[in-house]
């Protein structure tokens, strides 16, 4: 994954859209106008920062990738298998709506999620030019919130699944995120290869929502999937994460939109 610096934020991209028709960005926590707890580029006033600092912290990161500042659209993530398409920006005092995969062919709307060790997926279909951007805590994984972003490009935009491009990007690892006897008896209905997703150490449970969300885009018919292998619970001095901040964590902003070229 290529790392850039502009303006003083960092930010990831992933090649296998670089060189596509495509603006994203997956933006580490430095940079920003936030204090501690937060301290650094977080994106969410739910975790109690100031409203002036996210919006500051917003309007630095579309300037770092060259959008307008009234292109977002966004949701409120609730881990849910809702899907929205949305080929026109959220006012900014507009309420959310709750989903947690949003879908866009307009280049005028950029989309934007926020994560703290959930699993962001970014897809692409060149063909006919959409883009979809995915929340996956353990939750959406279980409900298949990636298949069912599939499914709605196929129904609504005849995309064929093998010439989409997904991405997984930064989240917690399967080392560092141990779940409940509730969460692995929802995992083993769901997944044939279960012995990739959970695993057994010293009598604790740990998921692997990589693998799992890889096993999902790949079961939808995703041929083409790159994923980011960055643990954002073992490197909390670049990212927000929940499980590894005490619960004490902002949110990392991922944004992707149509190239307008």
């Amino acid at each position: 994954m290529p790392i850039h610096i502009k303006n003083y934020l960092t930010y990831y991209s992933f090649s296998s859209l670089d060189n596509l028709s495509i603006v994203h960005g997956i933006f580490m926590r430095h940079g920003g106008f936030s204090k501690s707890p937060w301290k650094g580029l977080n994106m969410a006033t739910s975790v109690g920062d100031s409203r002036d600092n996210v919006i500051e912290n917003r309007n630095r990161i579309l300037n770092c990738l060259g959008l307008k500042k009234d292109s977002i659209f966004d949701v409120w993530q609730v881990h849910s298998k809702k899907v929205i398409i949305s080929q026109k920006p959220r006012n900014i005092n507009t309420p959310h709506e709750k989903a947690d995969a949003i879908i866009t062919s307009n280049p005028q709307v950029s989309l934007m999620m926020l994560f703290a060790d959930c699993v962001p997926i970014l897809m692409y279909d060149p063909e006919n030019q959409v883009c979809a951007l995915v929340h996956a805590g353990w939750k959406g994984t279980v409900k298949n919130i990636a298949g069912a972003s599939i499914d709605v490009l196929q129904k609504e935009f005849s995309s064929d699944p093998g010439a989409i491009i997904a991405c997984i990007g930064p989240s917690i690892c399967g080392k560092h995120y141990e779940v409940g006897r509730d969460v692995v008896g929802a995992a083993e209905k769901e997944f044939e290869e279960n012995d990739l997703v959970i695993k057994e150490n010293d009598g604790k449970y740990f998921m692997d929502l990589h693998a799992a969300n890889y096993q999902n885009l790949q079961k939808a018919g995703v041929e083409h999937i790159q994923v980011a292998n960055i643990c954002t619970a073992e490197n909390t001095e670049d990212w927000y994460s929940h499980r590894g901040e005490s619960g004490e964590a902002g949110r990392f902003a991922v944004v992707l939109t149509i190239n307008k070229r």
